[in-house]
């Protein structure tokens, strides 16, 4: 089994984020040390963003977790600024260290999550209340983008089921829908894809949400989530690519046929609704046989793909049946 108790992590891997930041504020004074006499403030600021970039859009609010027998163990986990650094969060900008310096205007207070759609009763939760829904777990999880590249990531949340129990679904409910916020006035940095449709919009099959893996995420590394990772709630999906994780959702829909979603619309062929990690099943522009780890040495970035991310015991079962290639 892949999924195991998390004492088995051993804590030296986790960063400390008081650590990271004094790191950061080490290297920006030595940088600083050594200008010479009259040089800017801000061409320090510069330099030393190169040398040790800033977390602009994290939040530091400490979470109280449990730990979780859904974590993933035995792998290094990404660091903090890997994590919040390296991101796809288009509404924020197309280039992976974008978020990081535009995602600080999102509004994440007060915040609220809309259900309607195939329920007994559409609500309305604000984000306090879904914090204190469940007691708040640590969990593990490999993240595989489609791009062919993956972290491992310490998330903060509890089963996306346990809220879906709350929303009081309909029998006839057949899949959820996410949608993510969007303001054009905010988010100005998506407006230059004019060819996507916004806001973002995801979804799964209930079977799929209701698996305990499936993550309703608020933090990782122990904090709340920072703006560029999804905050203040995000899904987390971790035998599926990065994508099928909609951020900084603000509506979740219950619905009988397969909603519409974001990628799937851009580009079917490219997107499928499905999207689990499948190393046979290559993107028509590279290969997914193989994926690049982020933040390791040069010579140990490049592994093997799993089927499933490596959780094929917990969720293969979900797809007996089905075609794996045409059901991409």
């Amino acid at each position: 089994m892949l999924i195991r108790k998390p004492s088995d992590i051993p804590s030296s891997l986790i960063t400390p984020r008081g650590q990271y930041i004094n790191r950061r504020r080490f290297l920006r004074d030595a940088v600083a040390g050594g200008v010479a006499a009259g040089a800017a403030i801000a061409g320090v600021d510069r330099l030393s963003e190169l040398i040790a970039p800033s977390v602009r859009a994290f939040a530091d609010t400490k979470l109280q977790t449990v730990k979780s027998p859904l974590t993933t163990t035995g792998e290094q986990l990404t660091s903090l600024e890997d994590i919040t650094h390296y991101n796809n969060y288009y509404e924020f900008g197309v280039e992976k260290d974008m978020p990081a310096k535009n995602a600080g205007v999102l509004p994440t207070r007060p915040w609220t999550v809309q259900v309607d759609g195939l329920v007994k009763k559409p609500k309305t939760f604000d984000i306090d209340t879904l914090l204190k829904l469940r007691p708040l777990e640590e969990r593990v999880y490999r993240h595989r983008c489609v791009e062919a590249w993956s972290m491992v990531i310490p998330w903060v949340g509890y089963s996306l089921s346990e809220f879906i129990k709350q929303c009081d679904p309909l029998s006839t409910a057949k899949y959820v829908q996410f949608l993510s916020f969007y303001d054009k006035k905010i988010d100005k940095w998506g407006t230059s894809e004019t060819s996507i449709f916004w806001p973002y919009s995801e979804g799964l099959r209930m079977d799929e949400a209701m698996q305990p893996l499936t993550l309703l995420a608020f933090g990782l590394y122990g904090d709340v989530l920072p703006n560029q990772n999804g905050a203040p709630v995000r899904i987390v999906v971790p035998w599926k690519y990065g994508f099928k994780s909609a951020k900084s959702i603000v509506t979740v829909r219950f619905v009988d046929k397969q909603p519409e979603t974001t990628w799937y619309q851009q580009n079917p062929r490219e997107y499928g609704f499905y999207s689990n990690v499948n190393p046979t099943v290559d993107h028509p522009r590279w290969s997914q046989k193989t994926e690049r780890r982020i933040g390791v040495p040069f010579y140990a970035q490049r592994r093997n793909t799993l089927m499933f991310n490596g959780y094929s015991d917990q969720v293969a079962s979900l797809y007996n049946g089905m075609d794996l290639r045409r059901n991409y």
